[in-house]
């Protein structure tokens, strides 16, 4: 009984200087292991623990196009990156002509008459014409409406290429071997809110059993 009090003893003092995650495993009942689990799994670095599309995903929401590169689709990055040039190009062209017809409207609208904007000869938008304040307000608004639908378009593309670079590496992984087989055979089916059928097809996926 003293021998098992003072192995207690003993294991009790090794388990509480032993680092946080040592576990004490009881084997019988005057005797006990001091077992440190395993912490490899810990290290490792984290994208070693995600699957290939959330990889895909991930590298895509980083760098738009890396994803495509990732799965080897190399054709697609030309594409990513043109949709994002010609966006990127009329984000800058429309944010420049609300600012210029912005500003112009301003001025036109602060009362000094010192002060000329850039449009008050223009034949559309001078201060001679009848309603040269209130075109100037209409482009403003034209350009303001084109930015914003551009910036979400922009959004959308970014989120569209996410997208299919992980649908794509969830693609790659499908299994299309041989022992998958389609099935076309006619059939009737039902027409919905009636209580007639009609003549259709009908597609079924299924594995051969070897």
């Amino acid at each position: 009984m003293r021998l098992s009090v003072a192995i207690a003893f003993i294991l009790s003092f090794i388990f509480l200087a032993a680092p946080a995650k040592a576990q004490l495993v009881m084997v019988g009942p005057d005797s006990a292991i001091v077992a440190t689990p395993d912490t490899a799994d810990d290290k490792r670095f984290f994208l070693s623990k995600w699957d290939k599309p959330a990889k895909a995903a991930l590298f895509s929401a980083i760098v738009p196009g890396m994803g495509q590169a990732y799965n080897k689709a190399y054709w697609k990055m030309p594409i990513v990156y043109a949709t994002g040039g010609v966006l990127g190009y009329f984000l800058i062209s429309h944010h420049r002509n609300y600012q210029d017809y912005r500003e112009a409207l301003n001025i036109r609208v602060d009362g000094d008459e010192t002060t000329v904007d850039k449009f008050a000869n223009s034949n559309i938008f001078g201060e001679q014409r009848p309603n040269g304040e209130e075109n100037l307000r209409r482009a403003r608004d034209f350009y303001r409406r084109n930015r914003d639908l551009t910036i979400l378009l922009s959004i959308g593309a970014y989120g569209l290429q996410v997208a299919e670079a992980y649908v794509h590496a969830h693609m790659k992984e499908f299994d299309i071997s041989d022992e998958l087989a389609l099935k076309v055979q006619p059939n009737l089916i039902q027409v919905p809110a009636q209580a007639t059928v009609t003549p259709g097809l009908s597609l079924t996926l299924y594995t051969r059993s070897k």
